[in-house]
């Protein structure tokens, strides 16, 4: 579309530019037109100078006189001429400055909005808010339309020499026109992103241009409030959508994190249950070798002490997973920050950071390679931490600058 309305303009400076250059070539013909009759006075001034020793010079001076004044009006008609065809031409000019404007400010637009920029007009923290001034906007809108201040008439008309069948037609016009600007504006507003907004507005703004171009002779146009209440409302309406999504999001990033810290728990659990198990069979492994130590003869003595030593070993190791997972149940932030990435699915130089708090953050690696993308992940980096969520916070940070997912701020 952005393409669209710049090949759309540049045909535009194309077509003032021919016409540009055709009243250059008239104001050029005119001043050649001028140099000749210039010459021409010359001509006759000579002649009637010749004149003088066969006629009367009374006679002379009034031809001479008659033919100044013939051609100082014909200078003048030209001078006029060539006047107006220089203001033609100063008028082309600052148009086609005009739409080379249009043109750079459009492109600037475009250029932000590829990196996401947008400037709230308001920062209610509550959904209801934005869709509570989006219908107070259409309300005053409304209002507009019911003072007949949507639209500004400049010209009485007579309809059959009638001034109320006129005004009749003109209210017909502007209702037509309002309704048009209106179904154009509904249009942007529903599809309107964070990508396009800045050039929406310039479109709501161009297409009341057009529409009043379209009605200068009825003497109508659309007024600038109301064109204005319509990019507040476009406006709200984006940040509303926004506003929906984030809270969207920011639901499901709770559900997402009460189900990893669910399936945490179950986890744990389960890892107790099979450390609280294999320490009881280690436990009674221990104490069938005390009983055979305490009654066996000193030939088997090394053995028993050895294997002595290694239950012993792991059942301290299993007693410190024990307390590891004690430690996990007490502090939900311990788990790990995970930075991967995926060159089948994203492509090279895009790495992914995330955090997990599983025991075994592969599992979590993994499902993210079997759920979202079509080939498996590689991991450059998974990093232990006390407070897991605050040091992925802090990575995200020092990496802003480097992100490309412009829509969703959570990931």
């Amino acid at each position: 579309m952005f393409d669209f309305l710049k090949r759309k303009e540049f045909a535009e400076i194309t077509r003032l530019n021919n016409e540009l250059l055709a009243e250059k070539n008239r104001v050029k013909e005119l001043q050649n037109t001028q140099q000749e009759n210039s010459n021409k006075i010359e001509s006759l001034i000579i002649e009637l100078g010749s004149l003088k020793p066969y006629a009367e010079i009374r006679d002379i001076e009034r031809e001479k006189k008659r033919v100044q004044e013939e051609l100082s009006k014909e200078k003048d008609y030209y001078n006029g001429q060539i006047e107006n065809y220089n203001k033609i031409v100063s008028d082309k000019k600052q148009e086609i400055t005009s739409l080379r404007q249009e043109i750079d400010i459009l492109n600037d637009e475009i250029l932000l909005q590829t990196y996401g920029i947008y400037t709230p007009l308001y920062d209610f923290q509550k959904l209801e808010d934005y869709k509570e001034r989006l219908y107070e906007i259409r309300d005053l809108e409304k209002q507009l339309i019911r003072d007949k201040e949507a639209s500004i008439s400049s010209i009485n008309w007579l309809v059959d020499g009638s001034l109320s069948k006129g005004q009749a037609q003109t209210n017909q016009q502007i209702k037509q026109m309002i309704r048009n600007f209106n179904i154009e504006c509904d249009l942007l507003i529903n599809k309107v992103k964070f990508n396009n907004i800045e050039a929406y507005i310039h479109k709501i703004r161009h297409t009341a241009e057009i529409i009043n171009k379209l009605n200068d002779k009825s003497g109508i146009s659309i007024s600038n409030k109301y064109v204005d209440l319509k990019i507040e409302e476009l406006r709200v309406a984006y940040e509303y959508a926004k506003k929906k999504q984030e809270e969207k999001d920011r639901i499901a990033e709770i559900r997402r994190i009460q189900k990893e810290e669910e399936r945490v728990r179950m986890e744990l659990e389960e890892a107790r249950k099979d450390i609280v198990k294999e320490q009881s069979h280690y436990n009674n492994a221990l104490k069938d070798i005390m009983d055979r130590i305490n009654s066996e003869s000193s030939v088997e003595m090394e053995y028993l002490l050895a294997r002595k030593n290694e239950i012993e070993k792991h059942l301290n190791e299993l007693d410190q997973e024990l307390k590891d997972i004690d430690y996990r149940e007490a502090n939900k932030r311990a788990g790990y920050v995970y930075i991967i990435s995926n060159i089948g699915s994203f492509g090279e130089n895009v790495y992914k950071i995330g955090m997990t708090r599983r025991l075994n953050p592969m599992e979590r690696v993994d499902e993210l390679g079997d759920a979202s993308v079509p080939f498996k992940f590689d991991v450059h980096a998974l990093i232990f931490s006390d407070d897991a969520p605050t040091l992925e916070t802090a990575l995200h940070h020092a990496f802003e600058d480097k992100k490309v997912n412009m829509v969703n701020a959570r990931r």
